[in-house]
Protein backbone atom coordinates (compact mmCIF):
# COMPACT_ATOMS: atom_id res chain seq x y z
CA UNK A 1 0.00 0.00 0.00
CA UNK A 2 2.81 2.39 0.87
CA UNK A 3 4.46 1.70 -2.51
CA UNK A 4 1.17 2.39 -4.30
CA UNK A 5 0.76 5.71 -2.45
CA UNK A 6 4.33 6.63 -3.29
CA UNK A 7 3.83 5.85 -6.98
CA UNK A 8 0.57 7.80 -7.04
CA UNK A 9 2.29 10.79 -5.48
CA UNK A 10 5.09 10.86 -8.09
CA UNK A 11 3.12 12.74 -10.81
CA UNK A 12 2.10 15.41 -8.29
CA UNK A 13 5.67 15.79 -7.03
CA UNK A 14 6.98 15.91 -10.61
CA UNK A 15 4.46 18.63 -11.47
CA UNK A 16 5.41 20.69 -8.41
CA UNK A 17 9.08 20.32 -9.34
CA UNK A 18 8.50 21.26 -12.97
CA UNK A 19 6.38 24.30 -12.15
CA UNK A 20 8.73 25.80 -9.58
CA UNK A 21 10.52 29.02 -10.47
CA UNK A 22 13.84 27.40 -9.66
CA UNK A 23 13.21 24.73 -12.31
CA UNK A 24 12.15 27.37 -14.86
CA UNK A 25 15.39 29.28 -14.30
CA UNK A 26 17.41 26.06 -14.62
CA UNK A 27 15.66 25.19 -17.89
CA UNK A 28 16.25 28.71 -19.21
CA UNK A 29 19.95 28.32 -18.41
CA UNK A 30 20.02 24.92 -20.14
CA UNK A 31 18.34 26.40 -23.20
CA UNK A 32 20.96 29.15 -23.40
CA UNK A 33 23.72 26.57 -22.86
CA UNK A 34 22.27 24.33 -25.57
CA UNK A 35 22.28 27.19 -28.07
CA UNK A 36 26.07 27.54 -27.84
CA UNK A 37 26.83 24.67 -30.29
CA UNK A 38 24.37 26.26 -32.71
CA UNK A 39 26.39 29.47 -32.63
CA UNK A 40 29.85 27.88 -32.81
CA UNK A 41 29.27 25.03 -35.28
CA UNK A 42 27.89 25.17 -38.85
CA UNK A 43 24.20 24.30 -39.13
CA UNK A 44 22.68 22.21 -41.91
CA UNK A 45 19.65 24.45 -42.15
CA UNK A 46 21.92 27.39 -43.04
CA UNK A 47 24.75 25.80 -45.03
CA UNK A 48 24.87 22.05 -45.61
CA UNK A 49 28.14 22.35 -47.55
CA UNK A 50 29.94 23.82 -44.51
CA UNK A 51 28.67 20.91 -42.41
CA UNK A 52 29.93 18.41 -44.97
CA UNK A 53 33.36 20.09 -44.99
CA UNK A 54 33.48 20.06 -41.19
CA UNK A 55 32.63 16.35 -41.10
CA UNK A 56 35.32 15.62 -43.70
CA UNK A 57 38.02 17.61 -41.87
CA UNK A 58 37.39 16.68 -38.23
CA UNK A 59 36.99 12.92 -38.26
CA UNK A 60 35.64 11.13 -35.18
CA UNK A 61 34.93 14.30 -33.21
CA UNK A 62 32.66 15.60 -35.97
CA UNK A 63 30.86 12.24 -36.10
CA UNK A 64 30.16 12.46 -32.37
CA UNK A 65 28.88 16.01 -32.82
CA UNK A 66 26.61 14.78 -35.60
CA UNK A 67 25.17 12.00 -33.43
CA UNK A 68 24.51 14.59 -30.72
CA UNK A 69 22.65 16.68 -33.34
CA UNK A 70 25.06 19.59 -32.85
CA UNK A 71 24.76 20.43 -36.57
CA UNK A 72 20.96 20.66 -36.26
CA UNK A 73 20.74 22.26 -32.82
CA UNK A 74 17.58 24.31 -33.19
CA UNK A 75 15.62 21.44 -34.72
CA UNK A 76 17.15 18.74 -32.50
CA UNK A 77 15.10 16.54 -30.22
CA UNK A 78 16.90 17.57 -27.04
CA UNK A 79 16.76 21.33 -27.74
CA UNK A 80 13.04 21.25 -28.52
CA UNK A 81 12.43 19.07 -25.46
CA UNK A 82 14.10 21.68 -23.22
CA UNK A 83 12.08 24.46 -24.88
CA UNK A 84 8.84 22.52 -24.38
CA UNK A 85 9.61 21.83 -20.72
CA UNK A 86 10.46 25.52 -20.21
CA UNK A 87 7.17 26.49 -21.84
CA UNK A 88 5.19 24.16 -19.56
CA UNK A 89 7.19 25.24 -16.52
CA UNK A 90 6.56 28.94 -17.12
CA UNK A 91 2.83 28.38 -17.59
CA UNK A 92 2.73 26.24 -14.44
CA UNK A 93 4.52 29.02 -12.54
CA UNK A 94 2.51 31.92 -13.87
CA UNK A 95 -1.08 30.71 -13.64
CA UNK A 96 -1.10 29.87 -9.88
CA UNK A 97 0.85 33.03 -9.09
CA UNK A 98 -1.60 35.11 -11.12
CA UNK A 99 -4.53 33.71 -9.12
CA UNK A 100 -2.71 34.32 -5.84
CA UNK A 101 -1.82 37.88 -6.85
CA UNK A 102 -5.43 38.63 -7.75
CA UNK A 103 -6.60 37.34 -4.41
CA UNK A 104 -3.91 39.32 -2.58
CA UNK A 105 -5.05 42.53 -4.29
CA UNK A 106 -8.58 41.93 -3.02
CA UNK A 107 -7.43 41.47 0.57
CA UNK A 108 -7.07 44.49 2.90
CA UNK A 109 -3.57 45.28 4.20
CA UNK A 110 -2.63 43.24 7.25
CA UNK A 111 -3.02 44.69 10.74
CA UNK A 112 -0.09 46.36 12.41
CA UNK A 113 2.25 44.25 14.57
CA UNK A 114 1.71 44.63 18.32
CA UNK A 115 5.10 46.29 18.89
CA UNK A 116 5.92 48.74 16.10
CA UNK A 117 9.19 49.72 17.75
CA UNK A 118 10.78 46.50 16.53
CA UNK A 119 10.60 47.65 12.94
CA UNK A 120 13.62 49.40 11.42
CA UNK A 121 11.56 52.39 10.33
CA UNK A 122 9.70 53.74 13.35
CA UNK A 123 8.65 57.10 14.72
CA UNK A 124 6.24 58.56 17.29
CA UNK A 125 5.16 61.84 18.76
CA UNK A 126 2.27 64.04 19.77
CA UNK A 127 0.56 66.52 17.50
CA UNK A 128 -1.60 69.37 18.72
CA UNK A 129 -4.65 68.46 16.69
CA UNK A 130 -7.94 66.81 17.53
CA UNK A 131 -8.32 63.14 16.68
CA UNK A 132 -10.61 63.85 13.71
CA UNK A 133 -8.11 66.21 12.11
CA UNK A 134 -5.32 63.66 12.54
CA UNK A 135 -7.46 61.02 10.86
CA UNK A 136 -8.07 63.37 7.95
CA UNK A 137 -4.35 64.15 7.69
CA UNK A 138 -3.52 60.43 7.68
CA UNK A 139 -6.01 59.90 4.86
CA UNK A 140 -4.40 62.71 2.83
CA UNK A 141 -0.86 61.48 3.46
CA UNK A 142 -1.75 57.95 2.34
CA UNK A 143 -3.74 58.94 -0.73
CA UNK A 144 -3.05 56.44 -3.53
CA UNK A 145 -2.26 53.64 -1.09
CA UNK A 146 -4.41 50.61 -0.41
CA UNK A 147 -5.69 51.58 3.04
CA UNK A 148 -7.56 49.66 5.72
CA UNK A 149 -8.78 51.10 9.04
CA UNK A 150 -8.89 49.01 12.21
CA UNK A 151 -10.79 49.84 15.38
CA UNK A 152 -9.24 49.54 18.81
CA UNK A 153 -10.96 46.19 19.22
CA UNK A 154 -9.48 44.88 15.99
CA UNK A 155 -5.95 46.22 16.53
CA UNK A 156 -3.36 43.97 18.17
CA UNK A 157 -2.33 46.75 20.58
CA UNK A 158 -5.89 47.85 21.34
CA UNK A 159 -5.46 51.28 19.66
CA UNK A 160 -7.01 52.74 16.55
CA UNK A 161 -4.77 52.09 13.55
CA UNK A 162 -4.43 52.40 9.82
CA UNK A 163 -2.64 49.87 7.60
CA UNK A 164 -1.55 50.89 4.12
CA UNK A 165 0.25 49.04 1.35
CA UNK A 166 1.63 50.07 -2.03
CA UNK A 167 3.53 48.45 -4.88
CA UNK A 168 1.13 45.70 -6.00
CA UNK A 169 2.18 46.57 -9.56
CA UNK A 170 5.61 45.01 -8.90
CA UNK A 171 4.17 41.53 -8.81
CA UNK A 172 1.89 42.40 -11.75
CA UNK A 173 4.88 43.48 -13.85
CA UNK A 174 6.75 40.37 -12.77
CA UNK A 175 3.88 38.20 -13.98
CA UNK A 176 3.62 40.17 -17.21
CA UNK A 177 7.35 39.64 -17.81
CA UNK A 178 6.93 35.90 -17.58
CA UNK A 179 3.78 36.03 -19.71
CA UNK A 180 5.84 37.92 -22.29
CA UNK A 181 8.42 35.12 -22.28
CA UNK A 182 5.69 32.53 -22.76
CA UNK A 183 4.18 34.61 -25.55
CA UNK A 184 7.56 34.87 -27.29
CA UNK A 185 8.10 31.11 -27.09
CA UNK A 186 4.57 30.39 -28.31
CA UNK A 187 4.79 32.87 -31.19
CA UNK A 188 8.19 31.56 -32.31
CA UNK A 189 6.96 27.96 -32.07
CA UNK A 190 3.89 28.73 -34.18
CA UNK A 191 6.06 30.65 -36.63
CA UNK A 192 8.30 27.61 -37.13
CA UNK A 193 5.26 25.63 -38.27
CA UNK A 194 4.02 28.07 -40.92
CA UNK A 195 7.07 30.02 -42.09
CA UNK A 196 8.95 29.69 -45.35
CA UNK A 197 12.29 31.04 -46.52
CA UNK A 198 13.89 30.81 -49.93
CA UNK A 199 17.03 32.12 -51.60
CA UNK A 200 17.58 32.84 -55.25
CA UNK A 201 20.44 34.20 -57.33
CA UNK A 202 19.41 36.67 -60.04
CA UNK A 203 21.83 38.15 -62.55
CA UNK A 204 21.34 41.89 -62.28
CA UNK A 205 21.60 43.13 -65.85
CA UNK A 206 19.76 45.21 -68.44
CA UNK A 207 20.88 42.91 -71.28
CA UNK A 208 18.00 41.39 -73.22
CA UNK A 209 19.66 37.97 -73.49
CA UNK A 210 19.99 37.68 -69.68
CA UNK A 211 17.04 36.57 -67.59
CA UNK A 212 17.00 39.01 -64.69
CA UNK A 213 13.47 38.24 -63.51
CA UNK A 214 12.29 36.01 -60.70
CA UNK A 215 8.72 35.06 -59.74
CA UNK A 216 7.54 33.39 -56.54
CA UNK A 217 5.03 31.19 -58.33
CA UNK A 218 6.52 27.89 -57.15
CA UNK A 219 9.07 26.62 -54.67
CA UNK A 220 11.05 25.16 -57.57
CA UNK A 221 11.91 28.71 -58.68
CA UNK A 222 14.16 29.15 -55.65
CA UNK A 223 17.75 27.95 -55.53
CA UNK A 224 17.20 26.80 -51.95
CA UNK A 225 13.99 26.63 -49.99
CA UNK A 226 12.92 25.56 -46.52
CA UNK A 227 9.60 25.81 -44.71
CA UNK A 228 7.65 24.78 -41.64
CA UNK A 229 5.86 21.44 -41.39
CA UNK A 230 2.43 23.01 -41.98
CA UNK A 231 3.50 24.70 -45.22
CA UNK A 232 2.57 22.50 -48.19
CA UNK A 233 4.20 24.62 -50.89
CA UNK A 234 0.94 25.99 -52.35
CA UNK A 235 0.52 29.11 -50.22
CA UNK A 236 3.28 31.29 -51.63
CA UNK A 237 2.60 34.98 -51.98
CA UNK A 238 2.92 35.50 -55.73
CA UNK A 239 4.81 38.41 -57.25
CA UNK A 240 7.67 39.00 -59.68
CA UNK A 241 10.95 40.88 -59.30
CA UNK A 242 13.31 42.17 -61.98
CA UNK A 243 16.88 43.04 -60.97
CA UNK A 244 18.28 45.96 -62.93
CA UNK A 245 21.70 46.22 -61.32
CA UNK A 246 23.82 45.62 -58.27
CA UNK A 247 26.05 48.35 -56.87
CA UNK A 248 28.65 48.15 -54.14
CA UNK A 249 30.88 50.74 -52.54
CA UNK A 250 34.28 49.60 -51.30
CA UNK A 251 36.95 51.08 -49.09
CA UNK A 252 40.51 51.31 -50.50
CA UNK A 253 41.42 48.03 -48.75
CA UNK A 254 38.58 46.23 -50.53
CA UNK A 255 36.19 46.08 -47.58
CA UNK A 256 32.58 46.50 -48.63
CA UNK A 257 30.98 49.69 -47.34
CA UNK A 258 27.46 49.34 -48.75
CA UNK A 259 25.36 47.17 -51.06
CA UNK A 260 22.28 48.18 -53.03
CA UNK A 261 20.26 46.85 -55.91
CA UNK A 262 17.72 48.66 -58.10
CA UNK A 263 14.75 46.44 -58.81
CA UNK A 264 11.21 46.53 -60.19
CA UNK A 265 8.40 44.42 -58.81
CA UNK A 266 4.79 43.62 -59.59
CA UNK A 267 1.96 41.83 -57.84
CA UNK A 268 -1.39 40.52 -59.02
CA UNK A 269 -2.61 41.68 -62.41
CA UNK A 270 0.31 44.11 -62.69
CA UNK A 271 2.59 41.11 -63.36
CA UNK A 272 1.10 40.79 -66.86
CA UNK A 273 1.67 44.45 -67.68
CA UNK A 274 4.74 45.86 -69.37
CA UNK A 275 7.72 45.44 -66.96
CA UNK A 276 8.58 49.08 -67.58
CA UNK A 277 5.40 49.99 -65.66
CA UNK A 278 6.31 47.91 -62.60
CA UNK A 279 7.04 49.63 -59.31
CA UNK A 280 10.68 50.63 -58.86
CA UNK A 281 12.61 50.56 -55.60
CA UNK A 282 16.13 50.14 -54.25
CA UNK A 283 17.03 47.28 -51.92
CA UNK A 284 19.75 47.80 -49.33
CA UNK A 285 21.22 45.55 -46.66
CA UNK A 286 18.81 45.38 -43.70
CA UNK A 287 16.25 47.44 -45.64
CA UNK A 288 14.01 44.76 -47.19
CA UNK A 289 11.14 45.11 -49.59
CA UNK A 290 7.85 44.19 -47.89
CA UNK A 291 5.31 42.82 -50.33
CA UNK A 292 2.36 40.47 -49.92
CA UNK A 293 3.38 39.60 -46.37
CA UNK A 294 6.89 38.63 -47.51
CA UNK A 295 10.18 40.36 -46.84
CA UNK A 296 12.71 40.40 -49.69
CA UNK A 297 16.28 40.92 -48.44
CA UNK A 298 19.42 41.74 -50.37
CA UNK A 299 21.96 39.32 -48.92
CA UNK A 300 25.04 39.20 -51.08
CA UNK A 301 26.44 39.23 -54.58
CA UNK A 302 28.99 37.77 -56.93
CA UNK A 303 29.96 37.71 -60.60
CA UNK A 304 28.65 35.90 -63.67
CA UNK A 305 31.21 35.72 -66.52
CA UNK A 306 29.98 35.83 -70.12
CA UNK A 307 31.42 33.50 -72.79
CA UNK A 308 30.55 33.20 -76.45
CA UNK A 309 31.38 30.01 -78.35
CA UNK A 310 31.47 30.28 -82.16
CA UNK A 311 31.60 27.01 -84.11
CA UNK A 312 33.29 26.59 -87.52
CA UNK A 313 29.93 26.84 -89.32
CA UNK A 314 29.48 30.40 -87.93
CA UNK A 315 26.77 29.57 -85.39
CA UNK A 316 27.37 30.78 -81.85
CA UNK A 317 26.09 30.34 -78.32
CA UNK A 318 26.38 32.95 -75.58
CA UNK A 319 26.02 32.26 -71.86
CA UNK A 320 26.24 34.27 -68.66
CA UNK A 321 26.46 31.97 -65.63
CA UNK A 322 27.12 32.80 -62.00
CA UNK A 323 30.42 31.67 -60.47
CA UNK A 324 30.83 30.86 -56.79
CA UNK A 325 32.90 33.41 -54.79
CA UNK A 326 35.69 31.41 -53.15
CA UNK A 327 37.34 34.53 -51.73
CA UNK A 328 34.68 36.74 -50.13
CA UNK A 329 37.13 39.63 -49.81
CA UNK A 330 38.35 40.09 -53.40
CA UNK A 331 35.85 37.71 -55.05
CA UNK A 332 38.12 35.29 -56.83
CA UNK A 333 35.40 32.92 -58.06
CA UNK A 334 35.13 29.48 -59.62
CA UNK A 335 32.52 27.91 -61.84
CA UNK A 336 31.53 25.86 -64.87
CA UNK A 337 29.81 26.52 -68.20
CA UNK A 338 28.45 23.87 -70.53
CA UNK A 339 27.75 24.37 -74.26
CA UNK A 340 25.92 22.11 -76.70
CA UNK A 341 26.99 22.38 -80.37
CA UNK A 342 24.38 23.40 -82.98
CA UNK A 343 22.04 20.57 -83.88
CA UNK A 344 22.69 20.96 -87.58
CA UNK A 345 26.40 20.27 -87.27
CA UNK A 346 25.98 16.75 -85.92
CA UNK A 347 22.76 15.01 -86.98
CA UNK A 348 23.72 11.94 -84.95
CA UNK A 349 22.77 12.49 -81.30
CA UNK A 350 25.64 10.38 -79.95
CA UNK A 351 28.22 12.24 -82.05
CA UNK A 352 26.74 15.57 -80.98
CA UNK A 353 27.14 14.64 -77.32
CA UNK A 354 30.79 13.81 -77.90
CA UNK A 355 31.34 17.36 -79.21
CA UNK A 356 29.90 19.19 -76.18
CA UNK A 357 32.18 21.84 -74.65
CA UNK A 358 32.69 22.45 -70.96
CA UNK A 359 34.55 25.44 -69.52
CA UNK A 360 35.83 25.30 -65.96
CA UNK A 361 38.05 27.79 -64.19
CA UNK A 362 38.57 30.92 -62.15
CA UNK A 363 37.28 34.44 -62.56
CA UNK A 364 38.79 37.62 -61.04
CA UNK A 365 36.98 41.01 -61.15
CA UNK A 366 40.33 42.80 -60.89
CA UNK A 367 43.03 40.52 -62.24
CA UNK A 368 46.44 40.19 -60.65
CA UNK A 369 48.93 37.80 -62.23
CA UNK A 370 51.76 36.07 -60.40
CA UNK A 371 54.03 33.06 -60.77
CA UNK A 372 57.07 32.39 -62.92
CA UNK A 373 55.35 33.30 -66.20
CA UNK A 374 52.57 35.45 -64.75
CA UNK A 375 50.15 32.61 -65.30
CA UNK A 376 48.63 32.36 -61.81
CA UNK A 377 45.42 34.37 -61.51
CA UNK A 378 44.31 36.08 -58.30
CA UNK A 379 42.04 39.03 -57.61
CA UNK A 380 43.39 42.31 -56.25
CA UNK A 381 40.09 44.13 -55.67
CA UNK A 382 36.39 43.15 -55.42
CA UNK A 383 35.10 45.69 -57.95
CA UNK A 384 34.82 44.96 -61.67
CA UNK A 385 37.93 46.90 -62.87
CA UNK A 386 39.99 44.48 -64.95
CA UNK A 387 38.15 41.14 -65.31
CA UNK A 388 40.02 38.03 -66.40
CA UNK A 389 39.64 34.26 -66.35
CA UNK A 390 41.93 31.24 -66.10
CA UNK A 391 40.06 28.33 -67.67
CA UNK A 392 40.32 24.72 -68.78
CA UNK A 393 38.26 23.74 -71.84
CA UNK A 394 37.02 20.17 -72.19
CA UNK A 395 35.35 18.35 -75.07
CA UNK A 396 33.11 15.34 -74.70
CA UNK A 397 29.85 14.31 -73.06
CA UNK A 398 29.36 16.56 -70.00
CA UNK A 399 26.88 14.08 -68.55
CA UNK A 400 23.79 16.24 -68.07
CA UNK A 401 21.68 13.69 -69.96
CA UNK A 402 22.76 10.86 -67.68
CA UNK A 403 19.98 11.40 -65.13
CA UNK A 404 22.23 12.29 -62.18
CA UNK A 405 22.52 15.79 -60.76
CA UNK A 406 25.71 17.84 -61.01
CA UNK A 407 27.01 20.94 -59.31
CA UNK A 408 26.62 24.18 -61.24
CA UNK A 409 29.97 25.35 -59.84
CA UNK A 410 32.25 22.33 -60.38
CA UNK A 411 32.74 19.41 -62.74
CA UNK A 412 32.23 15.84 -61.65
CA UNK A 413 35.84 14.49 -61.43
CA UNK A 414 34.72 11.05 -62.55
CA UNK A 415 33.86 12.46 -65.99
CA UNK A 416 37.50 13.49 -66.43
CA UNK A 417 39.01 10.35 -64.91
CA UNK A 418 36.90 8.10 -67.10
CA UNK A 419 37.85 10.01 -70.26
CA UNK A 420 34.28 11.06 -70.91
CA UNK A 421 35.60 14.62 -70.92
CA UNK A 422 39.02 15.40 -72.37
CA UNK A 423 40.95 18.61 -71.77
CA UNK A 424 41.83 20.33 -75.02
CA UNK A 425 42.99 23.76 -73.84
CA UNK A 426 44.18 25.71 -70.80
CA UNK A 427 44.26 29.46 -71.27
CA UNK A 428 44.15 32.81 -69.48
CA UNK A 429 41.90 35.44 -71.02
CA UNK A 430 41.24 39.09 -70.31
CA UNK A 431 38.00 40.81 -71.31
CA UNK A 432 37.50 40.66 -75.08
CA UNK A 433 40.21 38.03 -75.70
CA UNK A 434 39.57 34.71 -77.49
CA UNK A 435 41.11 31.31 -77.98
CA UNK A 436 40.68 29.12 -81.07
CA UNK A 437 40.45 25.37 -80.51
CA UNK A 438 41.91 22.60 -82.66
CA UNK A 439 38.74 22.24 -84.74
CA UNK A 440 38.38 25.98 -85.41
CA UNK A 441 35.87 26.65 -82.62
CA UNK A 442 36.39 30.06 -81.06
CA UNK A 443 35.81 30.78 -77.34
CA UNK A 444 35.59 34.45 -76.35
CA UNK A 445 35.54 35.92 -72.84
CA UNK A 446 33.28 38.97 -73.05
CA UNK A 447 33.39 40.24 -69.48
CA UNK A 448 31.00 39.70 -66.60
CA UNK A 449 27.76 40.80 -65.00
CA UNK A 450 27.08 41.01 -61.28
CA UNK A 451 24.48 38.81 -59.65
CA UNK A 452 22.56 39.51 -56.45
CA UNK A 453 21.45 36.97 -53.87
CA UNK A 454 17.91 37.66 -52.64
CA UNK A 455 16.22 36.03 -49.68
CA UNK A 456 12.43 35.79 -49.46
CA UNK A 457 11.11 35.31 -45.92
CA UNK A 458 7.59 34.86 -44.58
CA UNK A 459 6.71 34.61 -40.92
CA UNK A 460 3.24 35.85 -39.86
CA UNK A 461 4.18 35.68 -36.17
CA UNK A 462 7.05 38.16 -36.42
CA UNK A 463 4.91 41.09 -35.22
CA UNK A 464 3.64 39.07 -32.26
CA UNK A 465 7.19 38.14 -31.28
CA UNK A 466 8.07 41.84 -31.31
CA UNK A 467 5.00 42.77 -29.24
CA UNK A 468 5.68 40.10 -26.61
CA UNK A 469 9.38 41.01 -26.51
CA UNK A 470 8.73 44.72 -25.98
CA UNK A 471 6.05 43.90 -23.40
CA UNK A 472 8.43 41.61 -21.52
CA UNK A 473 11.20 44.23 -21.48
CA UNK A 474 8.86 47.00 -20.27
CA UNK A 475 7.47 44.68 -17.61
CA UNK A 476 10.98 43.81 -16.47
CA UNK A 477 11.75 47.51 -16.04
CA UNK A 478 8.51 47.98 -14.13
CA UNK A 479 9.24 45.08 -11.80
CA UNK A 480 12.64 46.61 -10.99
CA UNK A 481 11.36 50.16 -10.48
CA UNK A 482 8.23 49.54 -8.42
CA UNK A 483 8.81 48.78 -4.71
CA UNK A 484 6.43 46.85 -2.49
CA UNK A 485 6.11 48.55 0.93
CA UNK A 486 3.80 48.85 3.92
CA UNK A 487 3.14 51.52 6.53
CA UNK A 488 1.16 51.45 9.77
CA UNK A 489 -0.15 54.36 11.82
CA UNK A 490 -1.50 54.10 15.37
CA UNK A 491 -3.11 57.08 17.01
CA UNK A 492 -4.95 57.79 20.26
CA UNK A 493 -6.41 60.82 21.91
CA UNK A 494 -4.36 62.31 24.75
CA UNK A 495 -6.54 65.37 25.28
CA UNK A 496 -9.32 66.83 23.10
CA UNK A 497 -6.65 68.92 21.31
CA UNK A 498 -3.64 66.59 21.47
CA UNK A 499 -3.24 63.25 19.67
CA UNK A 500 -0.42 60.74 20.07
CA UNK A 501 0.72 59.18 16.80
CA UNK A 502 3.03 56.22 16.21
CA UNK A 503 4.18 55.17 12.72
CA UNK A 504 6.25 52.35 11.30
CA UNK A 505 7.23 51.21 7.82
CA UNK A 506 8.35 47.96 6.21
CA UNK A 507 9.79 47.38 2.74
CA UNK A 508 8.70 44.00 1.36
CA UNK A 509 11.38 44.11 -1.33
CA UNK A 510 14.38 46.39 -1.82
CA UNK A 511 14.55 49.14 0.82
CA UNK A 512 16.42 51.59 -1.44
CA UNK A 513 14.62 54.94 -1.34
CA UNK A 514 11.89 53.70 0.99
CA UNK A 515 13.34 55.41 4.08
CA UNK A 516 12.99 58.87 2.54
CA UNK A 517 9.39 58.20 1.51
CA UNK A 518 8.50 56.89 4.96
CA UNK A 519 10.06 59.95 6.65
CA UNK A 520 8.08 62.32 4.42
CA UNK A 521 4.82 60.63 5.39
CA UNK A 522 5.81 60.53 9.07
CA UNK A 523 6.68 64.25 9.14
CA UNK A 524 3.46 65.18 7.37
CA UNK A 525 1.26 63.29 9.81
CA UNK A 526 3.04 64.73 12.84
CA UNK A 527 3.33 68.21 11.26
CA UNK A 528 7.12 68.17 11.64
CA UNK A 529 9.36 70.60 9.73
CA UNK A 530 11.41 69.45 6.77
CA UNK A 531 15.08 68.74 7.62
CA UNK A 532 17.59 71.39 6.66
CA UNK A 533 19.81 70.71 3.64
CA UNK A 534 23.33 69.79 4.80
CA UNK A 535 24.83 71.69 1.84
CA UNK A 536 23.37 75.02 2.96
Amino acid sequence: MAIVKFLLSLPKKAWHWLTSMRTALALLFLLALGAIPGALLPQRSLNADNVADYLANNGKVAEIYDKLQFFDVFSSTWFNAIALLLFISLIGCILPRSVEHYRAMKQPPVRAPKNLKRLALHGEGSVEKPLAEVEAEIAQALRGWNVAKYSAAEDRAGVRSVAAEKGYAREFFNLMFHLGLVGMLAAMAIGRFVYYEGQVIVIASEREDVNSQFCTTATANFDSFRAGVLFDGTGLNQYCIEAHNFKADYLPNGQAESFRSDISYAQGEQIFADPKTWTHTTLKVNHPLRIGGDRVYLQGHGFAPTFTVTWPNGESRRQTVQFRPDDLTFFLSSGVMRFDPPAGMYPDLFERRQQQLTIQGLFAPTAEWSGANNELLTSAYPALRDPAVAIDIYRGDHGLDGGSSQSIFALDPSLIHSGQLQKIERVNLSEGESVTLDDGTKVTFEGAEEFANYQVSYDPTQLWVLIFTVGALLSLVGSLVVKRRRIWVRYREVTPTVTFVETAGLARTDRAGWGEEYQRIHRRILALPEPEDDDE
